[in-house]
C-alpha cells in the first residue's frame, strides 16, 4: 500500500462558513473516512485497484461546528462545507 497527502483547498466565505475541497481521484464513495472536530479534521481513504491510500490531517486556524459539517464527493473531489464555531474579528497586519 502507497500511502499518499491528498491535495487540499480551504476557503472563508462571507457568510461564516469554511470550505474544503480534497482531491482523492479514483476512489469510492464508501472508502472515505472523515473525521472532524472544533479545530481540525483527518480524513483518508483507499484506491483498492491501484494500491494508493491517501490521508492526512488538518488543523483550522477558528473552531468550526462539526455537527453541522456537510459533505459530498463528486468527480474525485470531496467537497465540505462547515460553519464556523462563532465570528471572530480579524486584525489586519502591516506587512513590511
Amino acid at each position: 500500500m502507497v500511502k499518499m497527502t491528498p491535495d487540499m483547498f480551504s476557503c472563508s466565505d462571507d457568510e461564516g462558513n469554511l470550505y474544503i475541497e480534497i482531491d482523492m481521484v479514483g476512489v469510492k464513495k464508501e472508502n472515505i473516512e472523515l473525521k472532524m472536530v472544533e479545530d481540525g479534521f483527518f480524513v483518508r481513504a483507499k484506491r483498492e485497484e491501484t494500491g494508493v491510500e491517501y490521508a492526512g490531517t488538518y488543523a483550522f486556524c477558528s473552531g468550526v461546528v462539526p455537527e453541522k459539517a456537510i459533505a459530498r464527493y463528486t468527480d474525485g473531489k470531496l467537497y465540505v462545507k462547515v460553519p464556523y464555531r462563532e465570528s471572530t474579528e480579524t486584525v489586519d497586519v502591516e506587512i513590511q
